[in-house]
C-alpha cells in the first residue's frame, strides 16, 4: 500500500462536510493486468429517481522543488486512471 498524501485526511474531512459518503479508502480498480489504486472513492445520493453521482479523488500535494514535474507526475497518473475506467488503452 502507498503512503497517503499529507492532504489525505483534509480532503476526506472535507468531501464528507460536503455530504459525500466515502466509499472505498483507497478506491482499487484492476484493468487488465494492471491494479489502480486511487486515493479515494466516494458518491453522494441526488435524488432517488436520479440515482447517485461516484467520484474518484487522487490526492496530489506538490511539495517537491519542482512543481511541474509534480504536476506532470499527476497527470500522467489521471490519464492512467481514465483509460483503464473507461476500458481504453
Amino acid at each position: 500500500m502507498s503512503a497517503k498524501d499529507t492532504f489525505h485526511e483534509s480532503v476526506k474531512r472535507a468531501l464528507e462536510k460536503k455530504q459525500w459518503v466515502i466509499t472505498a479508502d483507497p478506491l482499487k480498480f484492476k484493468f487488465g493486468n494492471v491494479k489502480f489504486q486511487v486515493d479515494l472513492g466516494a458518491e453522494r445520493l441526488v435524488a432517488a429517481e436520479r440515482g447517485g453521482e461516484k467520484i474518484a479523488v487522487e490526492i496530489k500535494s506538490f511539495l517537491n522543488p519542482s512543481a511541474i514535474t509534480d504536476f506532470y507526475a499527476a497527470l500522467g497518473q489521471f490519464l492512467s486512471y481514465r483509460l483503464a475506467w473507461l476500458g481504453i488503452g
